[in-house]
């Protein structure tokens, strides 16, 4: 793959396919949650739809992702959260992907440059996450943000509310080619 925003959709499930292939029992941490399996990619006009209805414009490497790759699927810890998917209740981000669709959430720019500790290490137990969309779990209290508005937009920051805090991290291309790469 390269560094520009278009993604080969080819190349990435073939890479999906040989770690499905070579983890048939989905031993790999959180693909017994995502079985390897990509969703079917959105078209431009539910894409579209989603960033009027939001006031945003998608980062570039995320929104090319969900048109030539999938909308959600396969990805680091339990996965992506599509675009267009509905979170199960009883799921720990349920109530965070909830929070950002509301009205306003994702247009206000996202406040921080660097990151917030949080409770565990001496932090305050709040901090902004506006302007940024739940994009998977990671476990015990830990999720991916994208970055969707603001000076960092299209960065994938780590949000553990229980210890850590946010915690800044690369480009989504990067992060989820580091995934593809790493088994």
């Amino acid at each position: 793959m390269n560094s520009t925003t278009s993604w080969d959709s080819t190349q990435v499930h073939a890479r999906v396919a040989a770690l499905a292939q070579g983890d048939p029992e989905q031993r790999r941490f959180g693909s017994s949650h995502h079985g390897y399996l990509l969703r079917p990619p959105l078209p431009e006009g539910t894409l579209r739809s989603f960033e009027q209805g939001h006031g945003i414009t998608l980062p570039p490497s995320f929104r090319s992702f969900l048109e030539d790759v999938a909308d959600g699927g396969a990805g680091p810890y339990y996965g992506i959260v599509g675009l267009t998917e509905e979170v199960d209740e009883e799921e720990a981000l349920h109530d965070l992907r909830a929070d950002g669709l509301r009205a306003d959430f994702l247009s206000t720019p996202f406040p921080h440059t660097e990151a917030c500790p949080g409770p565990g290490k001496g932090g305050t137990d709040r901090y902004s996450v506006t302007g940024t969309l739940v994009i998977g779990e990671i476990g015990c209290g830990t999720f991916s943000r994208l970055v969707v508005t603001g000076a960092h937009a299209g960065q994938v920051w780590i949000d553990d509310q229980i210890w850590a805090g946010l915690m800044p991290g690369p480009d989504f291309r990067d992060w989820y080619e580091a995934w593809l790469a790493a088994a």
